[in-house]
């Protein structure tokens, strides 16, 4: 006998459909959560190396080197290329106040920020349109 050979009591259905709904459900939050800590990552990381380019006149290389090492030590994590660091660097300079968390751009995926950066010049279009997500 396996398990689908079993009889259900009435309401199985409907309490397979709510626990979907809550798996669904939390799995969206925890989703939610990952993403904004990333983008405070991001963000934080950006605004480290505007600061040093800034100060310390940094130049390309230094974040060629940055990437390369940054990848050695997180082998396991994407986004630490130098194109996603010179993205990091533009969206610290985009949106140059924290939290960013708490902007309409910090409920974005990346992705979507990545685009507004490249599509958009205009930091009041950048900003209606991350809104308007």
């Amino acid at each position: 006998m396996t398990g689908r050979d079993v009889v259900l009591p009435p309401g199985y259905p409907e309490l397979l459909e709510d626990l979907k709904s809550e798996v669904a459900a939390a799995r969206w939050r925890a989703q939610r959560v990952v993403n904004t800590e990333l983008l405070g990552l991001y963000w934080r990381i950006g605004h480290t190396i505007l600061d040093r380019q800034q100060d310390e006149g940094w130049g390309g290389r230094v974040i060629d080197r940055l990437s390369a090492d940054l990848r050695a030590a997180y082998p396991e994590m994407r986004g630490l290329s130098r194109s996603n660091l010179f993205y990091m660097r533009s969206f610290a300079a985009s949106w140059p106040l924290e939290p960013i968390v708490q902007q309409p751009v910090g409920r974005l995926p990346w992705g979507h920020v990545t685009v507004l950066l490249d599509k958009l010049h205009d930091q009041p279009q950048r900003d209606w349109y991350a809104a308007a997500a």
